[in-house]
C-alpha cells in the first residue's frame, strides 16, 4: 500500500472521532408551526369602512343552506396537512347591529357551531373578528366605538373559549391611507385602514388584550395586527412594530402576543388579481424577520393568496420556503380563501370541489402545488 493509501486510510479511521469532536451545524426543522386556510362565510356583508349587513353573514355550514365548511376543514386537515383554520365574523354579527350592546347568545351560538367544527378536526382555530378596526365608519378608540366596547366584546368571546388550548384570538387593526387601487379590496378581508393614530390604536388593543386575559384565557395567543392593512412590507416603517410592541399581558409579559401580518403577491398587493409579480422575500419577509429576531418577537401571516396561476404557483412556493427557513420568527401562513366561496367563482378561491360520489376532494392548484403542506414547499 503507498504512503498515500495508507494516509487516507487513517483519515477514514478517524472520521468518525472527527465528527465527534467537532460541534454541530445549527439545525433547522425547516418546518412551520401553523399551515392554514381562511374559511369564508360569516365576514360576508362586511366592507373596509367597518360597516357589515349582519343579515349577510352567512355560514359555511350544510345545516345553515351554506357550504360544507365542515367537510372542507376535515379534507385539509386529514388530506393535505394542514393544521389551522381562521374563522372571520362581522362584529354587527355577534351583536346584532346594536353598536355597544352585549353580544347576542344565538348568535354567538350559531358562530360556534362553525368554531365547534373547526375544533373538531383537532386543528387550532383563530377568532378572526372582520371589521377593519371600526364600526360603520368609526374608528375604535378614535371617534368610534370605545376601547371598553371594543374590549366587552372580547372578554365574552374569550370567557366562552376560555378553556379551548386550540383557539386563538385574532384582532382587527388599521392602516394608513392607500392609494385608490388599494381600496379595491374584497369585502371579506380583514386589513384595517386609515386610522390616524397608531399608538392609540396600540392602546385599543391593549385593552382588549387585557380584557381577554382577565375573562380567564390566560394561555391561548393573542394577534396584534398593525397598520397599512397590516402589511408585512410596512409593518415596522409605519410604527406598527413598535407601537405594539407596548402592549403586554397583564402580568407585563408578552408571551403568546404575536404580530399579525398580511401579504398578497399580485401587483398592488390587494389580492384581487389572478396573476402574482413577486414573492415578497427582499421587500418585505427578509426586513421583517431580521426585526422580529433582533426584537424578539414573532409573527403569523394569517392572510396570504393568489390566482389559481402558474406565476402564483412560484411566487407561493418560493414565500413558503423563505417563512419555512426562518420559522424561529414566523409561525406560519393562512391562505385566502374557502368556505362559502364557490369553486372556480372566486379570483383567490381555495375551495375545494367535492366528488359527492366518492366523497373525495380535489385542491385548486394553488393549494395542490404550494399551500397544502404535503405539496413540499417548507422544504423549497
Amino acid at each position: 500500500m503507498t504512503n498515500k493509501f495508507k494516509t487516507l486510510s487513517t483519515l477514514l479511521a478517524l472520521l468518525p472521532l472527527l465528527t465527534t469532536a467537532l460541534p454541530s451545524p445549527r439545525q433547522s426543522s425547516n418546518k412551520l408551526k401553523f399551515t392554514g386556510i381562511n374559511i369564508a362565510g360569516f365576514d360576508f356583508g362586511c366592507n373596509s369602512d367597518g360597516s357589515c349587513t349582519a343579515s349577510a353573514a352567512w355560514p359555511p355550514l350544510t345545516k345553515y343552506y351554506g357550504a360544507d365548511g365542515q367537510g372542507q376543514m376535515t379534507h385539509f386537515v386529514k388530506d393535505d396537512g394542514f393544521n389551522l383554520f381562521r374563522l372571520p365574523v362581522g362584529w354587527q354579527f355577534l351583536l346584532n347591529n346594536v353598536q355597544g350592546g352585549p353580544v347576542v347568545e344565538s348568535n354567538l351560538q350559531e358562530y360556534d357551531d362553525l368554531v365547534q367544527a373547526c375544533l373538531s378536526t383537532g386543528a387550532s382555530c383563530i377568532i378572526d373578528i372582520h371589521n377593519y378596526a371600526r364600526w360603520d365608519r368609526g374608528i375604535i378608540g378614535q371617534g368610534g366605538p370605545t376601547d371598553d366596547e371594543f374590549a366587552a366584546t372580547w372578554a365574552t368571546i374569550a370567557a366562552k373559549y376560555k378553556n379551548e388550548s386550540k383557539i386563538i384570538f385574532g384582532m382587527y387593526g388599521p392602516s394608513v391611507s392607500l392609494s385608490s387601487s388599494s381600496l379595491t379590496l374584497n369585502d371579506s378581508m380583514n386589513e384595517p385602514h386609515d386610522v390616524p393614530d397608531i399608538n392609540r390604536w396600540a392602546q385599543s388593543v391593549q385593552a382588549a388584550v387585557t380584557a381577554i386575559r382577565n375573562a380567564g384565557a390566560t394561555t391561548q395567543m393573542i394577534l396584534l395586527p398593525g397598520n397599512n392593512w397590516t402589511s408585512a412590507e410596512t409593518f415596522v416603517s409605519n410604527g406598527s412594530a413598535a407601537a405594539l410592541s407596548t402592549v403586554k399581558n397583564p402580568d407585563g409579559s408578552i408571551t403568546n402576543l404575536i404580530f399579525d401580518v398580511h401579504k398578497y403577491l399580485d401587483s398592488d398587493n390587494s389580492g384581487t388579481h389572478a396573476d402574482c409579480v413577486t414573492n415578497n422575500i427582499d421587500t418585505a419577509w427578509a426586513p421583517l424577520a431580521t426585526w422580529l429576531r433582533q426584537n424578539t418577537r414573532q409573527a403569523l401571516n394569517t392572510e396570504t393568496g393568489g390566482g389559481n396561476t402558474d406565476s402564483c404557483v412560484q411566487f407561493m412556493c418560493e414565500q413558503i420556503a423563505f417563512q419555512a427557513a426562518n420559522a424561529d420568527v414566523f409561525l406560519g401562513y393562512v391562505g385566502w380563501a374557502a368556505g362559502n366561496f364557490l369553486p372556480g367563482s372566486y379570483v383567490l378561491g381555495e375551495t375545494p370541489t367535492q366528488n359527492v360520489a366518492s366523497g373525495s376532494w380535489s385542491d385548486t392548484l394553488l393549494v395542490q402545488k404550494c399551500l397544502a403542506p404535503v405539496a413540499g414547499a417548507q422544504s423549497g
